[in-house]
């Protein structure tokens, strides 16, 4: 292929691009405490966002791979707080197991219900969603008042899940959502701070679906 620029790709390889990509972030991280079932999850996420300060912040409950690998190859179900999230999934290596992928925050009883209330499709779809996915995966990585709703839901003892990725990304509630996430006795994956997003909440999911597919 003839790029017509002074700078040239090292390579137009798909999986040469990914493996280069991890030898650099591995050269450049520097000194880290994550354990190493963990660096697998704090590498891609530096993966899909470039953003070291990112990943560095991840935190981990002792629990997360194990539960996240567990609940992937028993089959439950993932939720995800928003469509971009559905669709960056691998799909594939969930049903594989014989689960599948949820977004609740379009459904019209959501819809009409969040209305009622005066309050986010967010925090309704969390309530419809822990009805129909207990042990599942909650992947939140959009909406402060959706993880803040589950929250409440766990505390509550309404909800079980069986690993709650938490990375939403903005400037209300996200940074405060996140902390009182890390206080729950509860398998979770979330960050310090206001960074985080959609990408980065798949990047973490793929990577306990890749791990759930190798174990």
């Amino acid at each position: 292929m003839n790029f017509k620029t002074e700078f040239k790709p090292i390579t137009v390889q798909p999986q040469m691009i990914e493996a280069k990509s991890f030898e650099m972030i591995d050269e450049e991280i520097g000194e880290y405490s994550f354990t190493e079932e963990q660096y697998p999850i704090v590498r891609r996420v530096i993966h899909a966002s470039a953003d070291f300060e990112l990943g560095k912040s991840l935190l981990f409950h002792r629990d997360a791979i194990r539960s996240g690998i567990e609940a992937v190859r028993r089959g439950k179900r993932v939720v995800a707080d928003v469509q971009m999230i559905q669709s960056g999934i691998s799909k594939q290596r969930i049903e594989k197991f014989g689960g599948d992928v949820k977004v609740y925050i379009s459904d019209s009883d959501v819809i009409e219900e969040a209305k009622r209330l005066n309050t986010t499709r967010a925090i309704i779809s969390m309530r419809k969603a822990i009805k129909e996915a207990d042990g599942g995966i909650f992947a939140i990585g959009n909406a402060p008042t959706a993880l803040l709703e589950l929250i409440r839901l766990i505390k509550e003892g309404e909800a079980k899940p069986g690993l709650v990725i938490g990375l939403p990304v903005g400037f209300v509630s996200a940074p405060e959502s996140k902390e009182e996430l890390a206080k729950l006795d509860v398998p979770f994956i979330t960050n310090v701070g206001r960074k985080g997003g959609s990408t980065v909440t798949v990047a973490a999911l793929n990577a306990i679906t890749l791990l759930a597919e190798q174990a």
